[in-house]
């Protein structure tokens, strides 16, 4: 779209690249790898190239879905409501929530195990009591989630720039084991499409930054008031995060592909752990021993505070919708922090083994929401009429519905 509105990066906006940022590195990017490098090099090159515009096109749709309202302010569930009606708002939020919420319970569990794990295998201490950890852990966690938007921000900030300097680092320092034997190997046509078809929702999930995308939006809303101003700062805002993410989760994937082989990756897949712990069992390395805990610890910290923006949203505007009352959004706030607190606590306690099944649950999801909805409504809402007869919405329709039949097929074979 032609803007005559033109201005400089500025710091807002880069910290609010830096923050979508954090919300999409978090458990996906530990375990992409692993199921993007067993269907070869040559996958993953094609994968490489379709997952920026992906990404791109998606979150900017689901953005401007979000600033399409009539009245300034309003979240993603009101928004649904306004251009669907009641009964299909009440369902939208619904499903919004539930793609949510599942993963902010992996992150309480993950969280966990990550620092428990570094407390015993890296400072050789005796394993802490689950329950004490994790209640701390978790209860820190959502504690920053109480502070301003801002306080926010900033922390997020301080968790991403470690987090991008040790991805970079290692993605590096895995270069002189490269094996270029896999970049000779070509796949046969059929292996090649059911690769890309059964990757697709793990690109999905591993870029997804969705959760942040109406507080992000609200916020663009506030900072520029005018339509086409917070529109541009939007786009381009958007534009940046994608574009760093493809530069170095990308880099990452391919630098931990060519160094391990397609019977190794399938090995990680096996034993159910991140890339970087059969990495450092592979190479029994102090350098990855010890900077592969503190990728896993920041990814998953940075990306828990997006999902629980989203999380809160969804489970606030449920309760308005359901009880049909209007409450002071603060005690909402408190009372929410509550609900997870308990929730997330009691799962990282019982530390069920549920990635597997949330991709396969939450992914559709995640499609349906990202990819499908604001399309629907850019063909049907007037408000976003504005925004029909581009090549992109085709694309991001037919990748929606991939990743949805992709994830279907991982639970019906």
């Amino acid at each position: 779209m032609y803007h005559s509105y033109r201005a400089k990066w500025n710091k807002f906006d880069f910290a609010w690249v830096i923050n979508l940022f954090g919300t999409a590195v978090g458990a996906g990017i530990l375990f992409l790898p692993i199921t993007a490098g067993m269907g070869g090099f040559w996958p993953l090159v094609f994968m490489a190239v379709i997952v920026g515009p992906m990404t791109y096109f998606a979150h900017r749709a689901l953005a401007y879905f979000v600033l399409s309202s009539k009245k300034p302010g309003s979240d993603i569930t009101e928004v649904v409501e306004e251009h669907f009606g009641k009964t299909a708002g009440k369902l939208i939020t619904l499903l919004y929530f539930f793609a949510i919420f599942p993963i902010l319970l992996i992150y309480g569990n993950g969280i966990t195990n990550t620092v428990n794990s570094f407390i015993v295998n890296q400072l050789h201490f005796a394993e802490p009591n689950r329950a004490v950890l994790s209640l701390v852990l978790i209860a820190a966690l959502i504690s920053v989630m109480l502070f301003n938007e801002r306080v926010m921000l900033k922390i997020t900030e301080w968790l991403v720039y470690p987090l991008v300097l040790i991805l970079l680092g290692l993605s590096i320092y895995l270069i002189p084991n490269w094996n270029l034997a896999i970049v000779q190997e070509l796949p046969t046509v059929q292996g090649f499409f059911v690769t890309l078809w059964l990757t697709i929702p793990v690109l999905v999930f591993s870029f997804n930054h969705s959760p942040a995308i109406s507080s992000f939006t609200l916020s663009q809303q506030r900072e520029y008031q005018e339509f086409e101003k917070t529109e541009y700062h939007i786009g381009r805002t958007e534009k940046g995060a994608s574009t760093m993410l493809l530069a170095f989760v990308m880099l990452f994937v391919f630098s931990c592909v060519l160094t391990l082989t397609p019977a190794e990756l399938m090995a990680a897949k096996e034993q159910n752990i991140p890339i970087l712990s059969f990495l450092a069992n592979k190479f029994d390395n102090p350098v990855i021993t010890y900077f592969g805990p503190a990728v896993a610890f920041f990814a998953i910290t940075s990306s828990f505070f997006g999902h629980y923006l989203g999380a809160r949203e969804g489970l606030e505007g449920l309760y308005i919708k359901l009880s049909g009352k209007q409450v002071n959004r603060r005690k909402l706030n408190i009372y929410a922090a509550v609900f997870f607190l308990i929730t997330l606590w009691g799962v990282a306690i019982i530390n069920p083994s549920i990635l597997g099944l949330i991709e396969s649950l939450g992914g559709p999801i995640i499609a349906m929401i990202l990819f499908i909805m604001p399309m629907y409504a850019i063909r049907k809402v007037p408000a976003m009429a504005r925004y029909q007869g581009r090549f992109s919405n085709i694309f991001v329709v037919v990748m929606g519905l991939i990743a949805i039949s992709a994830l279907l097929y991982g639970l019906l074979f």
